[in-house]
């Protein structure tokens, strides 16, 4: 193909995608620090000399007390006395229990500090607003059929990017004079920060796969029945206890309580012996039944090895992994997209006013 139709394809693929590029961009940095941000929107807990963190079955007990209609979800657990505890749960009292809410509970006192919406809360939940945004653009199926659309668009600018400015790349690499100027900002932005582009959108596009499916167009118009959540049918506290005896390398981070006498709770977190690119908090879990045992499991190390390469997908697309050093050059190279197709719109533009 002759260098003017690559770069014909180079620039639509960029003019179309550009302006959802440059919003996933800058979207997408921004979550890298998602849950640093959304502790600016969490309740300061002030701790209370001399009183322990309550257990969660008393955190139970008081929204059943206090949201005696509530189906209550899941927990996230408190760390430290510093830190809430977090329920999300359906109650009729915020949008007809139709939406989630989520809880904050003092971890030494268990009074409510604060509440507040879901994904739909922009106001007071703006991160998890901008999660679902960044995944849908908040327009459902076609939101996510949209973000398979552009990650291919960006796929496709990027690797035609490649091709056409290729023998631009050493000298671009090695710092010449030649390659280093304004007029070749955008060329230095492509070559910089390709490989981190194309593995955002390879992984973003792996993620979205699932539009292919036949599963994905079929009718899934349902209306969740709000139910009380049932009392529990064993002590957390005493289920946690046995269950680090049986796996101490095991560090539980979120529960998820079951809506029925019978049924298991879910308990998310992370084995130490886990590698660096998992997800501390649903890395594992562990299934608990209704006598308090733990009857099932399913541990990273042991899944499926497709299921294993989909949680290591997720975890290198968000940059789970690494501490603060990682957070910080996703975030900074994050922006490279939204820059490119800023720059690359300006270049189309005087090309356009050259002719």
């Amino acid at each position: 193909m002759k260098k003017k139709g690559l770069f014909y394809i180079h620039s639509v693929a960029g003019l179309i995608s550009g302006i959802f590029i440059l919003i996933l961009s800058i979207s997408g940095s921004l979550l890298v620090f998602h849950e640093e941000l959304d502790e600016l929107q969490q309740p300061t807990v002030q701790a209370v000399s001399g009183k322990e963190i309550i257990s969660v079955d008393s955190c139970y007990h008081i929204l059943q007390q206090k949201y005696p209609h509530a189906m209550i979800s899941n927990c996230d657990i408190a760390e430290n006395i510093t830190m809430p505890f977090r329920f999300s749960m359906y109650d009729p009292s915020y949008k007809v229990g139709k939406a989630p809410m989520q809880v904050f509970l003092h971890p030494q006192t268990g009074s409510v500090l604060k509440t507040r919406g879901g994904s739909e809360d922009v106001k007071n939940n703006f991160m998890s607003w901008l999660a679902a945004f960044h995944s849908s653009f908040h327009l459902g199926k076609t939101g996510e059929w949209l973000l398979v659309f552009f990650s291919v668009l960006f796929i496709i600018s990027l690797l035609t990017g490649l091709i056409i400015y290729r023998k631009n790349i050493p000298a671009t690499l090695l710092f010449r004079k030649s390659a280093w100027r304004k007029k070749n900002f955008h060329q230095v932005i492509g070559t910089w920060a390709l490989l981190f582009n194309l593995m955002i959108a390879i992984t973003g596009f792996w993620m979205q796969r699932y539009v292919f499916k036949n599963d994905f167009y079929s009718d899934s118009s349902w209306e969740m029945k709000l139910k009380a959540s049932p009392d529990l049918s064993f002590n957390v506290n005493a289920a946690f206890i046995k269950m680090h005896e049986q796996f101490p390398d095991f560090t539980a981070a979120v529960i998820y309580f079951p809506q029925s006498k019978s049924g298991k709770m879910s308990v998310y977190g992370s084995n130490k012996t886990n590698s660096f690119i998992h997800n501390k908090k649903f890395a594992d879990v562990i299934f608990i039944d209704s006598s308090g045992a733990a009857c099932e499991t399913r541990f990273v190390n042991s899944i499926p090895a497709a299921d294993r390469y989909d949680i290591i997908n997720s975890q290198i697309h968000f940059g789970k992994y690494g501490g603060w050093p990682v957070k910080i050059i996703y975030s900074l190279l994050g922006l490279t997209g939204g820059i490119l197709s800023i720059t690359g719109f300006i270049l189309w533009r005087k090309r356009r006013k050259s002719f």
